[in-house]
C-alpha cells in the first residue's frame, strides 16, 4: 500500500474453510468498514495529551493503593499470627494445693504450732506432720508448671533475641516465669520454716515423688489398656466360637432339611406313580369291558 502497510490477503481456497457469518454479523462488518484509518488518526491527533497523562496517573494510583492494601493485610496477618501464636500457652495458674497448704498452716498456727518446732529434738507434732505433707503436696503439684517454664525458657529467649515473637507473647512468658520463680522461692522459704535446711532438698524430693506417681499412673494406664485388650480378645474368641458353632449347627440343619425334603419328594413321587398306575389299571379294565360288550 502507498502508506507503507502490508496487505494480508487470504490464500486461495482459504475462504472456503471459514464459516460464513450470519446476517447480523454481516451488517456489523459493513458498518465497521465505514470507519477509516484516516478518521481514527484524526481523533487521536485531536485528543489532549493531558488526558493520557491523567489516565496514567489514575492507573498508577489504583495500582499503588491495591499494593498498599495487600501489604497491610499481609502485615496484619503476620501480626495476628505472632500475637495469637500460643496465645494461651503461658496463661498459667498455681495449683489448688497452694491455697490448701496455707489453710493447713493457718489451722496449725491456731493450734499452737510455731516454725522450727521439729528441729528442737522433739518428736514432730501432728500439726508439723500435716504441714509437711501439705507442703510436699504443693511442691509436687508445682512440678508440671516448673518443668514447663524450664523447657520453654531457651526457646522463648532465642525467639525474642531474633524478634520472632510478639511483645504480647514475650510479656506473657515473662509474667509466667516470674510467677513460677516466686513460687519456687516461696516453697523453699516455707520448707525452712517447717524444717530448717529442708529447702535444699525439697524440690529434688518432690521431683522424685512426682516421677514415681507419674510412673504409677502410666503403669495403671498400661494395665487398663492391657485389660481392655484381653477383654476384647476374649470377646473375639467367644464370638468366633459362637460363629463356628452356629455354622456347624446350620450345616447339620441344612443336611437334615435336605434329607427331609428328599424323603418327602420320594414319597410324593411314589404316591404319584401309584396313582398313575391305578389310573392306567382302571383305564385298561374299562377298555376291556367296552371291548367285551362290543364283541358280545
Amino acid at each position: 500500500n502507498p502508506d507503507g502497510t502490508t496487505p494480508f490477503e487470504d490464500p486461495p481456497g482459504a475462504a472456503d474453510d471459514i464459516p460464513q457469518a450470519d446476517e447480523a454479523g454481516a451488517d456489523d462488518a459493513g458498518a465497521g468498514a465505514d470507519f477509516t484509518e484516516e478518521a481514527a488518526e484524526e481523533i487521536i491527533k485531536g485528543t489532549d495529551p493531558a488526558l493520557f497523562l491523567l489516565l496514567a496517573v489514575v492507573a498508577f494510583a489504583v495500582v499503588f493503593i491495591v499494593l498498599r492494601i495487600r501489604r497491610k493485610r499481609a502485615s496484619a496477618d503476620v501480626d495476628d499470627f505472632f500475637s495469637n501464636l500460643d496465645g494461651d500457652k503461658f496463661n498459667l495458674r498455681l495449683p489448688a494445693a497452694v491455697d490448701e497448704y496455707y489453710d493447713v498452716k493457718a489451722k496449725a498456727e491456731e493450734e499452737g504450732w510455731e516454725p522450727g518446732q521439729a528441729a528442737q529434738g522433739k518428736q514432730p507434732s501432728a500439726q508439723h506432720r500435716a504441714l509437711a505433707q501439705a507442703l510436699m503436696k504443693r511442691c509436687i503439684a508445682d512440678i508440671p508448671i516448673v518443668t514447663f517454664i524450664q523447657r520453654e525458657s531457651a526457646g522463648m529467649n532465642k525467639l525474642y533475641s531474633q524478634s520472632m515473637c510478639s511483645v504480647k507473647q514475650w510479656k506473657s512468658y515473662q509474667a509466667a516465669e516470674a510467677m513460677v520463680s516466686a513460687e519456687v522461692e516461696e516453697v523453699r522459704a516455707e520448707a525452712d520454716e517447717v524444717e530448717p535446711g529442708w529447702s535444699q532438698v525439697i524440690w529434688r524430693q518432690a521431683m522424685q515423688y512426682h516421677n514415681m506417681l507419674k510412673q504409677k499412673e502410666e503403669q495403671a494406664k498400661q494395665a487398663a489398656i492391657a485389660q481392655q485388650k484381653a477383654l476384647a480378645e476374649k470377646n473375639r474368641i467367644e464370638g468366633e466360637k459362637q460363629a463356628a458353632e452356629k455354622a456347624k449347627y446350620d450345616a447339620v440343619k441344612a443336611k437334615v432339611d435336605a434329607e427331609k425334603a428328599r424323603i418327602q419328594n420320594a414319597e410324593k413321587t411314589a404316591e404319584e406313580l401309584a396313582k398313575q398306575e391305578a389310573r392306567e389299571k382302571d383305564s385298561k379294565n374299562a377298555f376291556k369291558g367296552v371291548k367285551k360288550g362290543f364283541l358280545g
